[in-house]
């Protein structure tokens, strides 16, 4: 059985996730809900998108998922997380 990613957010970004469905997608109207520009909604998106992707992850590989949690906390960039993930699959014959 495999868990809901969404549950996995932490309370803020899942009302987040609510306020945005709840605004049917408009990112213009959370930008006002907010109180905060339009490029700021998309970046805080952006970044719930990358969790969410993240903690699917999780039920696959938990080494992938540390990996990309580091990129989301701006650690290092995709490029050198790709290079790491795949050294590791080589490593480890997945």
């Amino acid at each position: 059985m495999t868990l809901n990613p969404i549950l996995l957010l932490d309370e803020d970004d899942q009302e987040f996730v609510r306020q945005f469905v709840l605004s049917s997608g408009s990112l213009k109207k959370l930008s006002e809900k907010y109180s905060v520009s339009y490029p700021t909604i998309r970046l805080r998106l952006d970044r719930v998108i990358r969790k969410l992707k993240a903690a699917e992850l999780d039920q696959k590989n938990k080494f992938q998922v540390s990996i990309m949690q580091m990129i989301i906390d701006d650690k290092f960039d995709l490029a050198l997380a790709q290079e790491i993930i795949q050294k590791y699959k080589e490593t480890t014959n997945d």
